[in-house]
């Protein structure tokens, strides 16, 4: 028997909601004040959505959106400013506040874009544990403080979405990626995991898997980084990605399907292809 039309777009089309504009789009970005973060909250202001940004400290929000091009004359409301929520996202009653705050403000969140998260280069050589334990607390452990605080409200909302920033150091095993590629690997399978739960109740999960991108972040690294992007660049990817309704959205893709490639092989064969590529 042939599949019916609703079975072949089951199968063969969008994972997720599709957005066809973020005009008046409610986005709450935790983790805005550099890098990917800052970028997709300074993209999406252009765009029209409304955007609230999250991360420690203030002041450096306010810098990220100081000189933010102004959104379209048709959005929804174009005078309507950003937010700025400070969030340490290792609190979890912080969190949940936040949430709670912006729920009332918004009456309701359309997206939460989880972009924080810390990367310290290490290796073997100079395994530093308290240094390991802030990366797994930041990456990981504070990643179901945000879960813990958006879920019923996305479930009871029966739409919206989150989408977790994961890299592809999760994909396996990369130099200089000791601590930071585990914390990925686990943001991926999270991610699959959620998707079993949240699609059936309406809610997208996005997964967002950069390569290189040149941020403060990987500026440290010493070796040298295949396609590396811009922020900008990663952003406009990652937002073009959630609007398709894609579950991983991954880039650049010269680099990323590299890897996925690269994992499929032996590790005899994997090591060497990783060793050559880096350097290391």
């Amino acid at each position: 028997m042939s599949p019916t039309p609703s079975q072949r777009r089951s199968l063969f089309g969008p994972l997720n909601p599709t957005i066809e504009t973020w005009a008046g789009y409610r986005v709450w970005v935790v983790g805005a004040s550099s890098g990917i973060g800052a970028e997709l909250a300074r993209t999406l202001h252009r765009r029209g959505a409304r955007v609230a940004l999250s991360a420690r400290r203030l002041d450096a929000l306010r810098e990220v959106m100081a000189n933010a091009p102004a959104p379209p004359v048709d959005a929804e409301d174009p005078t309507l400013p950003p937010e700025f929520v400070a969030l340490d996202v290792n609190d979890a009653q912080a969190v949940a506040e936040a949430c709670a705050g912006l729920q009332a403000r918004w009456g309701g969140i359309d997206l939460v874009l989880w972009v924080a998260g810390i990367y310290t280069p290490m290796q073997a050589q100079n395994f530093d544990l308290p240094t390991a334990n802030r990366m797994l607390q930041t990456n990981l452990i504070a990643v179901y403080n945000g879960l813990a605080a958006v879920l019923p409200m996305l479930l009871s909302q029966g739409k919206g979405g989150i989408a977790l920033v994961s890299s592809v150091a999760g994909y396996s095993g990369l130099p200089q990626a000791l601590v930071y590629g585990p914390t990925k690997a686990a943001m991926i399978n999270l991610a699959e995991s959620l998707y079993f739960d949240l699609r059936p109740a309406g809610v997208g999960i996005y997964l967002v898997s950069p390569g290189y991108v040149d941020t403060p972040a990987t500026a440290g690294n010493q070796y040298t980084m295949p396609a590396l992007i811009s922020a900008s660049q990663a952003a406009s990817e990652t937002l073009d990605g959630i609007a398709a309704g894609r579950f991983e959205v991954h880039y650049p893709k010269r680099f990323t399907r590299f890897l996925k490639f690269a994992r499929l092989l032996p590790y005899r064969l994997y090591f060497a292809l990783v060793r050559r590529v880096t350097g290391q």
